[in-house]
This record gives C-alpha cells, sequence and structure tokens, in this order.
C-alpha cells in the first residue's frame, strides 16, 4: 500500500560535524561510537541505538547537546540482535569499548531501538545489566508471538506474554519512576505476529492505564492518535500502516529521545 497523506520527511545527519569511532572485535560488524566535539563536557548521555542508519543517529546528536551514541546494526529480524546478547558479556563488552574512546564521563544510560532492535534490548533486559540501563526507547519496534502461533487475537490466539515480560517489569519500574520507558508506534498491522499497537496495548492493560485520544502533530510531519502517560512511561501512538509509516519512527530519534529526560 502507499499513501501520500503525511510527508514522510527525512534526515542524513549532515549536520554531524563530530567524531565516528568504530568499536572493533566485538560483533560481526562493528558498531560505531559518534561523539561530538566539545571538550568543555565532563560528562554525558550515552545512547546505544540497536538498528538504524548511523546518519539518523548522528543527526539525533548534532540536534541534542550532551550526548554520544552508538549504532548497531547486526542484521535483519529481532533474532539477529537478540541472540549475540543474551550473555551479558557482550554488552559489558561493548560498554568497556565505549569508556576506552570517550573522554567524557557516562552521566545516563539509554538504550534504543527502531523495529527488529528491540531483540537486542530485550536480551540485555534480562541480564544483571538491567540494574544499569537509565531508560529505553522504543520506535516501533516490540513485537511477540501469538498462541497458537499466527493466530491474531481476533481468531481467537492470545499474546505469547513470555516475550513481552522483559517490557512489562521495564513498565512498572517507569511507573514508579525508577526508569524511563518511551515507546511510540504505528498503526501497522502484520497479522502472523503481534503487532506494536497489541504490544502497547497489552503493557497499559498491565500497568492499569488508559489510552488517551489526541490529534496532534509530531516529528517530521507525523500525526499522533494517542498518548498515555504516567511516572516516566510514556507510549505515543501515531496513524499509518505503510513502510513510509514505519521508518518515520527512526527517523524521528533527534526528538524522541528528548522525552526519555
Amino acid at each position: 500500500m502507499e499513501e501520500h497523506i503525511r510527508p514522510h520527511e527525512r534526515v542524513d545527519g549532515s549536520g554531524f560535524d563530530g567524531n565516528r569511532v568504530p568499536l572493533t572485535g566485538i560483533f560481526d560488524k562493528d558498531p560505531l561510537l559518534l561523539t561530538q566535539k566539545d571538550p568543555a563536557l565532563d560528562s554525558v548521555n550515552l545512547l546505544i541505538h540497536f538498528h538504524g542508519s548511523e546518519n539518523v543517529v548522528a543527526h539525533a546528536l548534532a540536534e541534542n547537546e550532551g550526548w554520544a551514541a552508538v549504532a548497531v546494526n547486526l542484521g535483519n529480524g529481532s533474532s539477529a540482535y537478540g541472540t549475540p546478547l543474551i550473555e551479558a558479556g557482550r554488552f559489558d563488552s561493548l560498554l568497556q569499548a565505549v569508556r576506552q574512546h570517550l573522554s567524557p564521563g557516562i552521566r545516563k544510560l539509554y538504550l534504543s531501538g527502531f523495529s527488529a532492535g528491540y531483540g537486542a534490548i530485550r536480551a540485555i533486559l534480562k541480564t544483571s545489566n538491567y540494574d544499569i540501563i537509565d531508560g529505553v526507547l522504543l520506535l516501533d519496534g516490540l513485537h511477540a508471538g501469538y498462541i497458537p502461533a499466527r493466530t491474531p487475537l481476533s481468531m481467537g490466539g492470545r499474546i505469547q506474554e513470555e516475550d513481552l515480560a522483559a517490557f512489562e517489569k521495564l513498565a512498572t519500574d517507569a511507573v514508579s519512576g525508577k526508569k524511563a520507558f518511551v515507546f511510540t508506534h504505528s498503526s501497522i498491522f502484520p497479522g502472523t505476529f503481534v503487532s506494536t499497537t497489541e504490544s502497547a496495548d497489552y503493557l497499559l492493560a498491565a500497568s492499569g492505564i488508559s489510552r488517551k485520544p489526541v490529534l496532534k502533530e509530531g516529528p517530521l510531519g507525523m500525526q499522533q492518535v494517542s498518548e498515555s502517560a504516567e511516572g516516566k512511561l510514556k507510549i505515543l501512538a501515531f496513524a499509518g500502516n505503510t513502510a513510509p509509516d514505519h521508518i518515520d519512527h527512526l527517523h524521528g530519534l533527534y526528538h524522541f529521545i528528548r522525552l526519555l529526560q
């Protein structure tokens, strides 16, 4: 399907004039550390982003002071991101490599994931590293399986709750203010596995929070249709069920990371 209602504006990172440093020897594909040129900073927020163009991450830094970021791209599908991070040691190695190349200290540690990138975040949250994560941003990426497999809720299926358990725990901690959790989603319905809308509904129901309908413009011409927030938990719904609507969430990274603070 195509639609031409929303503008689907894109960013290219051309305004970023900082440093780009490959972090070698951790994954099959080297992550890229991006840092701003500001020697006066004694500490920065560190964003580790999974799945998506490094130029989009660079744009987010250009638009927000006091951040450094790592862009991690490991392939397609949530398992490509989740499997390498099942053991806590791989994430520990990534942080160690960052600290070797990052002169300011790390003020707060955030994870973000677009689309399949949530697989890495889920794996990390299941390890002891959960305690050191200050917040998580999911950009139209949080899925689960149906039980029976490939059987939508409307046909009698139910959600495989274990797939969302780590994020349910995170949502609970966000409501109480212990962590920050921001989740944006489109209206795309895959059909054979749980949509981001259904995942959001599940987390809201588990947290006892209702949907609040809104109608307002989001970043880059996105159309926001719902906003639910309590404590440091924010779930934002946007119109659109096409591929460009999905990509909009990634390019809005520069805007959405501000909600983590």
